[in-house]
């Protein structure tokens, strides 16, 4: 044996100095390395757990109505609302030392390393549920030394900043189930049609063995591979300590019903309403595009799904399937602004434009309500009288003469009374009214009204010649419905994040903007429409509907040449319906003329079915309620054949009686009692 030189000894042991000493040294630099990525994971904090989920949107009684996605379907759900079973089912096959180690199980990585040397291939995994986590979170899929880096960083990141809970809830809410089905809610519902928190351990077991290979193991792949998966699962969780093997033999043996479709398919529910709301996210909470489509919102609306279902069924027993007319109705609530109902067009696929708050149509008569309110501020009263008869209108600033028509050129050829006017649409009172008042009142006032859109400073105006939506005369309609407040047109009252983070909630908010008692007369003339009592030389524009109504309303109709109009109200809601056609074709068909007051009486009688009946309130003080003639505004006597009940501003109430049906009386002495003073106007309006 030979014997080692002292020069070959010290050499050795210079060697093996130097190896200890760059071991060391390589080790403290791994450690400070190590430690440096922990340092530098810690100043970044905790990473954001955001995903793409879909905004869902829901009904006023909570029900979901619709979604917004781009195909993958996400619903972000708390652990406490996922079955304990499937939890436990997850955990025992893809990692049973999840809550002992911290984020990476060394004994499973060494394991997984000799597997694949023995099998020279890759033939066993050792990613933790935090490291699939992570790759789901923040990585593609790529088997790339950097996109394993990568992971390995994410990894290190959400075991210092998150629970284990908070990362079990996160990956079983990222992981892809097959058929767009992204996390256990969205998988849930599409396999077996319920909530996660419903599942049996059945169904939490196949539904667990998924993720390995969709393609493969999903029951509508292949049942045979996906109960074979799910008997390696049970056998994992009696192994586990999950269950017995009674259970997993029970179990093994169930057979189960496959849904196999996404549950907001089944879901296409007042598509321009959901429109609408999609768009108020964006213009008036500013949310962008993407957070719309793809943040997890929970979007809560006012739409009320009976309500919604009686507009379309309206719509469409009314309107002739041959027939081109497009519809756009608005019903809300006056006392909040929530919109109840929207009606956009007859088909959403065929046409999405929405017509209710999109096209800009003329409102014919529907203006006047508008008109007279003013007329009440200015003094005038329903008993105000003018002389309704072929006018031509000449003017001295060279604008051009105007004669307006009433329909089928009738005229009273004498006075008549606001109230009168108004119940059966006379024209020349409304001109009359609006260029005694100026111009310029009426659409002041109609911007008092919430009315957006410009309008032309013309006679016509009176008459509705300039646009608007009907959205914006749905909520004008309201000021008079609710006393005079204004509330803006909602459709949504809250929104929450993926957490469940309010991020937006409606509060409360009524202006007063009109006079209570100036509205409430207002409304009282406009509940004429249906009085078969204010008939005269001809007849209240809602004759034709009266036997179709069983409570009090108010409202008012409109047309013109190209639109047919009918707003009108109770205390609990308000309605506005227009039809016509989009290209501006004149509506002839006297059937046509007809959809939109048709439409507006079924949809209220049927919306407000079982809801109790109310009057308009009379407001405490500033009114005055006294019998008239209504032929002429003035205190009825019992020789009167007519008699309504009729209010007034206090003050403003008729004192004079009328004279005109006077028993037992010769002509001189009735003539002596007839008000021989000219009215006020009439100085100032020779024409009228």
């Amino acid at each position: 044996m030979e014997i080692m030189t002292d020069h070959g000894f010290r050499k050795t042991v210079k060697y093996l100095r130097a190896f200890i000493i760059i071991s060391l040294i390589g080790m403290i630099c791994m450690l400070v390395l190590f430690l440096g990525i922990l340092a530098y994971a810690k100043i970044l904090g905790a990473p954001p757990l955001a995903v793409p989920q879909s905004t869902l949107f829901y009904a006023d009684d909570g029900t979901l109505i619709g979604e917004s996605n781009s195909g993958q379907k996400r619903y972000w759900v708390g652990l406490k609302d996922i079955s304990p079973d499937l939890v436990n089912a997850t955990v025992s096959i893809e990692d049973k030392s999840f809550y002992s180690h911290h984020g990476f199980d060394l004994k499973r990585i060494a394991g997984a390393v000799l597997a694949d040397i023995q099998a020279f291939a890759k033939v066993q995994g050792a990613s933790t549920i935090t490291q699939q986590y992570a790759r789901n979170l923040f990585l593609e899929h790529d088997k790339t030394w950097n996109r394993k880096l990568h992971e390995a960083f994410y990894t290190i990141r959400l075991e210092m900043n998150y629970s284990k809970n908070d990362i079990l809830e996160g990956y079983l809410n990222t992981i892809y189930y097959g058929n767009g089905a992204y996390g256990v809610e969205a998988a849930s519902q599409y396999y077996f049609g319920k909530k996660a928190a419903d599942l049996t351990l059945a169904e939490a077991s196949m539904l667990a063995g998924i993720p390995k290979g969709p393609g493969l193991y999903s029951p509508l792949a292949s049942m045979e591979n996906a109960k074979r998966r799910q008997a390696i699962i049970l056998a994992t969780m009696v192994k586990n300590g999950y269950i017995q093997t009674d259970t997993a033999k029970t179990v093994a043996a169930e057979k189960l019903t496959i849904t196999g479709s996404h549950t907001a398919q089944r879901v296409k529910v007042a598509p321009y309403f959901q429109d609408a709301v999609k768009n108020a996210l964006k213009n008036q909470l500013h949310l962008d595009d993407r957070t719309i489509a793809l943040g997890g919102l929970k979007v809560f609306t006012t739409l009320d799904l009976n309500q919604q279902e009686a507009a379309e069924r309206q719509v469409q027993q009314y309107v002739s399937n041959s027939s081109e007319i497009q519809v756009g109705l608005v019903a809300m609530d006056p006392k909040n602004g929530y919109l109840k109902a929207m009606v956009g067009g007859r088909d959403y696929e065929k046409s999405p434009f929405n017509r209710a708050v999109q096209a800009i149509r003329q409102p014919g008569s529907t203006i006047k309500p508008l008109l007279y309110y003013a007329a009440l501020e200015q003094g005038f009263t329903p008993s105000s009288t003018m002389r309704s008869e072929y006018t031509t209108f000449h003017f001295d600033d060279g604008q051009a003469d105007y004669t307006p028509h009433n329909f089928n050129n009738k005229y009273a050829d004498g006075e008549i009374t606001m109230a009168q006017a108004l119940a059966v649409s006379d024209n020349i009172f409304a001109v009359k009214t609006h260029l005694f008042l100026g111009e310029e009142t009426l659409i002041e006032t109609a911007k008092r009204f919430g009315l957006s859109t410009k309008m032309a400073q013309v006679p016509s105006l009176a008459l509705g010649t300039s646009g608007v939506r009907v959205i914006e005369m749905a909520n004008a309609y309201s000021l008079l419905a609710n006393g005079g407040k204004r509330v803006n047109p909602t459709l949504i009252t809250r929104v929450e994040d993926y957490n469940g983070h309010v991020i937006f909630e409606k509060k409360q908010e009524a202006k007063k903007v009109l006079d209570p008692a100036k509205a409430f007369v207002l409304t009282q003339m406009l509940t004429g429409i249906f009085d078969k009592k204010l008939n005269g030389y001809a007849k209240v524009t809602g004759s034709t509907i009266i036997n179709d109504l069983t409570r009090p309303y108010a409202g008012k109709s409109g047309s013109t040449e190209t639109d047919s109009w009918m707003i009108g109200y109770s205390p609990q809601l308000v309605t506005a319906v227009w039809a016509g056609y989009d290209i501006g074709k004149p509506i002839e068909l006297t059937a046509e003329k007809t959809y939109a007051k048709n439409i507006w009486a079924g949809f209220m009688e049927e919306a407000l079915e079982g809801k109790p009946v109310k009057s308009f309130t009379t407001p405490k003080e500033g009114v005055i309620g006294v019998y008239v003639d209504p032929a002429n505004g003035k205190l009825a006597t019992k020789d009167c054949p007519v008699r309504r009940f009729t209010y007034f501003v206090a003050g403003t109430e008729p004192t004079e009686y009328c004279t005109d049906h006077l028993k037992n009386e010769n002509p001189d002495a009735k003539k002596e009692k007839v008000n021989k003073k000219v009215p006020w106007y009439k100085k100032i309006m020779p024409w009228s």
